[in-house]
């Protein structure tokens, strides 16, 4: 039986925190049911969906780039990055990777690029749930240590509290220096 996962990253568009993917195998009968396109779901089916996929998967792992090399990298790059750790972190050798999106990143396998896979494919579903759930739950525990900035509520997205927060304190180490509203706050701070 061939070994296939699916693969998804979240966190291209926020200004702050990490790019964080997920590789997950599903067996033929994972019996999971309600996947779906991480961003179709209220937190707390995502929440609940991501324990029965980590208790029922064959194997599941993640990867993350952090901020500074979406920085160095560009995001694209970075998410890349992501999903070669998460493929790497696999207690399992696949023999395919179905990935969300247009392009397919370099990884140690064969790879297809699946346009609107998380809402295709049911092991793509449940790695973007899975690294949904892994990045909120992240940038939750940053906040605690600049909860100045309101990660647990925007979770590094551009809000409006979000951008009010860097023009008044600058950047801290979690955000993004390449994205315009940071590097604008910068240049005002």
């Amino acid at each position: 039986m061939r070994i296939v996962a699916g693969i998804d990253e979240v966190g291209m568009g926020p200004l702050a925190g990490p790019v964080v993917a997920a590789a997950v195998v599903l067996g033929p009968r994972h019996g999971l049911s309600g996947l779906k396109d991480s961003k179709q779901l209220t937190e707390r089916a995502r929440e609940r969906l991501a324990g029965e996929i980590r208790a029922r998967a064959q194997a599941w792992a993640l990867g993350q780039a952090c901020a500074a090399e979406v920085d160095r990298l560009n995001v694209l790059q970075a998410a890349w990055l992501a999903m070669r750790r998460a493929v790497d972190n696999l207690a399992l050798t696949l023999d395919l990777a179905l990935v969300d999106g247009v392009h397919v990143p370099v990884l140690p396998c064969p790879a297809r690029a699946i346009v609107r896979g998380d809402a295709r494919v049911p092991a793509i579903s449940a790695a973007s749930i899975v690294a949904k759930v892994a990045r909120d739950a992240e940038m939750r525990d940053w906040d605690a240590v600049y909860p100045e900035y309101g990660f647990a509520r925007h979770k590094g997205y551009g809000t409006a509290h979000h951008l009010e927060a860097l023009a008044r304190l600058g950047s801290c180490p979690l955000h993004r220096m390449s994205f315009a509203p940071v590097r604008d706050a910068r240049r005002r701070s």
